[in-house]
């Protein structure tokens, strides 16, 4: 889901400042307090007012997000997490190429799909480690690319690995493409879709 926000919470009396982190299938606070929450402990979900009220474990807390926010958040909780394949866009009748090793949620995304095949692709699937890797797969897709055919490119996510977001966007930006989506995949994948730019 990608939400974030920084702002005030109570957790059973105790008032701290937070930044607040809405993932796919859990709630995450760091700052003064440190919590991670699935979707599954977060009972009696509601936005009242500029709050988002919840209970975990018959504990009564409060995040101040602002009305809009304090809403929406509340929806995408009560919603559930959003299957991959919907987040990827694939649905029986795209036709992927997938290009490197997919993990298993990733697999089970794919198994949507109309087919896996190189040939009269309408999304391309890059799974990368390295910056290398990343070159490699553009190289490979490279006339699919130019047709218009739009990437995922799934790599690991947070410090300390050989690729990140700004590598990404530094090796597939000069080909001619724009970052449009970016979709959490795994808890250690992360995915960023590029379209062909558009003349203007």
């Amino acid at each position: 889901m990608g939400r974030e926000a920084t702002c005030r919470c109570k957790w059973a009396g105790v008032t701290a400042q937070v930044k607040a982190l809405l993932e796919t299938s859990e709630l995450i606070l760091r700052g003064e307090l440190r919590k991670r929450v699935p979707f599954a402990d977060l009972k009696a979900v509601e936005a009242k007012g500029e709050r988002l009220c919840f209970t975990v474990a018959g504990d009564r807390i409060e995040l101040a997000l602002g009305k809009d926010q304090a809403a929406k958040w509340a929806a995408a909780i009560l919603a559930g997490p959003t299957p991959l394949e919907k987040k990827l866009g694939i649905t029986t009748e795209t036709v992927v190429r997938l290009i490197g090793e997919p993990d298993e949620a990733l697999m089970e995304a794919l198994a949507q799909a109309a087919a896996i095949s190189a040939r009269n692709a309408t999304l391309i699937v890059a799974c990368v480690e390295k910056p290398a890797a990343l070159s490699s797969a553009l190289k490979k897709a490279g006339g699919q690319l130019t047709a218009g055919v739009p990437i995922w490119i799934i790599y690991p996510k947070g410090k300390g690995h050989a690729i990140d977001e700004a590598m990404v966007r530094e090796i597939v930006m000069p080909m001619g493409l724009v970052d449009t989506k970016v979709a959490a995949v795994s808890e250690r994948l992360t995915a960023m879709r590029f379209n062909l730019r558009r003349a203007k």
